[in-house]
C-alpha cells in the first residue's frame, strides 16, 4: 500500500481558522499580553483623542495599538516598520492587531505622541507585579551599562562622578549586590531581546523609551511566574 499523506492546499478557502482566539495555543505570550491590556488604564491616550474635533479617517484602536507595541517590544521588534510588516507575517501580531494592518507611519506617529502616556505604563506593570509578590518596591538599582541613543553624554553622569559615589561605603555595599540586582536585567534586555541602541531622539524621549523597554520585561517576569489577571 503507498504512503498518505495529509491534504495540504495553499488554493484552499480557510487557512486559519474562522475565530481570532483560535489562531493560538493556551498560554502563549500574546494572549497574555491581550489580557494585561486590558486592566491597563489607557484614559490619557484616549483623552487625546477625544479632544480633537473628530474629523479624518477612523482612528486605530489605542488599546489595540498598545497590544502591538507592547508586545513588540517584548518579543525585541520595536521598529515601526518591522512590527507593520509582522502584522501580516506573524500569527501572534495579527492575533493582537485583530487582523488589522496599522502603517509603519501610523505606528511611529502614535509611540511618539504618547510616548509620556506609555512611559507611565512602567508603574502599572510595575504594581502588577507587587501583586503577585514578584517584586518589592522600594530598592534602586545602578549600573554602568551602556545603550547607544541620540542624546547629549554631557548630561549623563561621567565616570568621575560614579567613581566617587562607589568609593563611598554606601556605594560599595549597592555595587557588591550588582551581580544579583541588575547586571541580569541588563543582560537579557541586550542580549536576548536584542536591544542595544534607543529608537528616539533626545534625552527625555530615551529615558520614556527606557521606562517602556523595562515595563516589557516586567510583563515577560509575570508571564513567566504563570500569574494571569484573572486570579489578581
Amino acid at each position: 500500500m503507498s504512503k498518505r499523506f495529509r491534504n495540504c492546499d495553499l488554493n484552499q478557502g480557510l487557512l486559519l481558522p474562522p475565530l481570532l482566539e483560535d489562531w493560538l495555543p493556551e498560554g502563549h505570550l500574546a494572549r497574555f499580553v491581550a489580557e494585561v491590556v486590558e486592566t491597563l488604564d489607557l484614559s490619557a491616550i484616549y483623552a487625546v483623542y477625544e479632544a480633537g474635533d473628530g474629523r479624518g479617517l477612523a482612528a486605530y484602536g489605542p488599546r489595540m495599538m498598545v497590544r502591538v507595541l507592547l508586545y513588540g517590544y517584548c518579543r525585541g521588534v520595536a521598529s515601526s516598520r518591522r512590527i507593520e510588516r509582522a502584522t501580516y507575517e506573524d500569527v501572534a501580531f495579527r492575533y493582537l492587531a485583530a487582523d488589522q494592518h496599522p502603517d509603519h507611519d501610523t505606528i511611529a506617529a502614535f509611540r511618539q505622541e504618547h510616548l509620556g502616556n506609555l512611559s507611565q505604563l512602567f508603574v502599572e506593570v510595575l504594581r502588577l507585579c507587587q501583586r503577585a509578590g514578584l517584586v518589592k518596591l522600594g530598592q534602586v538599582a545602578l549600573d554602568g551599562t551602556n545603550l547607544k541613543a541620540n542624546a547629549s553624554k554631557h548630561k549623563t553622569m561621567s565616570y568621575e562622578r560614579m567613581g566617587y559615589k562607589l568609593r563611598t561605603p554606601e556605594g560599595r555595599a549597592v555595587y557588591k549586590r550588582r551581580k544579583a540586582i541588575v547586571e541580569p536585567v541588563f543582560g537579557q534586555i541586550k542580549e536576548q531581546r536584542g536591544f542595544r541602541r534607543f529608537l528616539l531622539r533626545g534625552l527625555g524621549n530615551v529615558a520614556a523609551e527606557w521606562k517602556l523597554i523595562y515595563a516589557t520585561h516586567n510583563l515577560l517576569k509575570l508571564f513567566r511566574s504563570g500569574w494571569s489577571p484573572q486570579s489578581a
